[in-house]
């Protein structure tokens, strides 16, 4: 397969970016050790027959340091996904469903303009979503319990001086949202804060407001915890509170659920506690759960991992497990209307 290769020295890994040119090209930085490597090689491979005009890259990261090194490669599989020889996105694991997705949407075939109108506009769409999960919203490098610039640790520590309630966004744990905010903000740096969907402005504006004393009518008054908790749940109809996020899951059994939702191609969406320490202590006593991870449908608490796994062999075979990969197609067609439905 011509747009299916392998580049084992960086000369080669430059080649190949260079003569995709605009077009997409996706590396799988891999392992030679680790099975689920293999795996989303054959994810890969249905994918390179799908998009003609996409290259898909596969490298092994211990073979190549120099490149493992200059695109922060830390474990295996990752996948990174550019044009025009720029990196425009990153996957961490082996979560195949979210590969899928990323590469139709950066995938440039037949009408290129048209495809780049539509990536756009997705884009939009979950930015817009984003900057409207909280009423203040701030966009920053790290998160508030651990800022890692300067810049964004000066803007938390305003923000509570003055008790303003607020959620984050870690802009270094998704290139695509960093970089699509700058232009879609037309605001070139971070952190940036918005207030009802609005931009507020960054570190100086926020200064500015403090000093004015303005900065308390500016952004929303605090609210109860409870309020919060609620709000946050019913962010999404599927709603998972987990250690990490989509991407990079944190601990094992946040890993096993992602598996699971993943397989059934249900949308979800989901909060890493570890950025809340507000909110991974108080959905414990709100929930009466005490350990995470914890799956919500329609704001309603569907319980833990343990939960999930029975639901899952429930409706599978005896004879197959609970990972979604031996499921057969009718058993994740039920798995997912169940979700839709409240799992009742």
């Amino acid at each position: 397969m011509a747009n299916l290769v392998e580049a084992t020295s960086q000369q080669q890994f430059e080649d190949f970016l260079a003569k995709a040119g605009k077009c997409l090209t996706v590396v799988h930085f891999q392992a030679a050790w680790a099975p689920q490597c293999g795996h989303m090689n054959e994810v890969m491979a249905e994918l390179a027959k799908e998009q003609p005009h996409t290259t898909f890259v596969k490298l092994e990261a211990e073979s190549v340091p120099e490149v493992s090194e200059k695109y922060e490669i830390a474990s295996v599989p990752t996948f990174l996904f550019f044009k025009a020889g720029e990196k425009v996105d990153r996957l961490d694991g082996a979560h195949a469903p979210e590969l899928t997705k990323k590469v139709q949407r950066l995938a440039v075939s037949g009408s290129p303009g048209g495809a780049a109108e539509n990536s756009t506009e997705d884009l939009n769409q979950r930015l817009k979503k984003l900057i409207n999960a909280a009423p203040c919203m701030l966009f920053m490098k790290g998160a508030p319990q651990e800022p890692r610039c300067g810049f964004s640790r000066q803007i938390v520590a305003l923000l509570k001086e003055h008790s303003i309630q607020f959620s984050s966004f870690d802009i270094l744990s998704d290139d695509e949202v960093r970089q699509g905010l700058k232009t879609y903000s037309n605001w070139p740096t971070y952190p940036q804060l918005y207030v009802n969907g609005e931009l507020v402005g960054g570190l100086d504006i926020v200064k500015e407001l403090a000093e004015s004393r303005e900065l308390e009518n500016t952004c929303p008054k605090a609210v109860t915890l409870e309020h919060r908790l609620k709000t946050v749940i019913n962010q999404s109809p599927v709603m998972l509170f987990m250690k990490g996020n989509k991407e990079a899951a944190r601990c094992g059994f946040s890993r096993q659920i992602l598996e699971i939702l993943n397989g059934t191609e249900v949308d979800y969406d989901t909060f890493d506690i570890l950025q809340d320490e507000e909110v991974r202590q108080g959905l414990k006593t709100y929930s009466n759960w005490p350990t995470y991870p914890q799956l919500y449908v329609k704001g309603e608490l569907i319980g833990g991992l343990d939960i999930v796994k029975e639901v899952f062999v429930c409706l599978c075979s005896p004879e197959t497990d609970w990972r979604p990969t031996p499921a057969p197609p009718a058993t994740l067609v039920r798995i997912k209307q169940c979700i839709e439905n409240g799992w009742r």
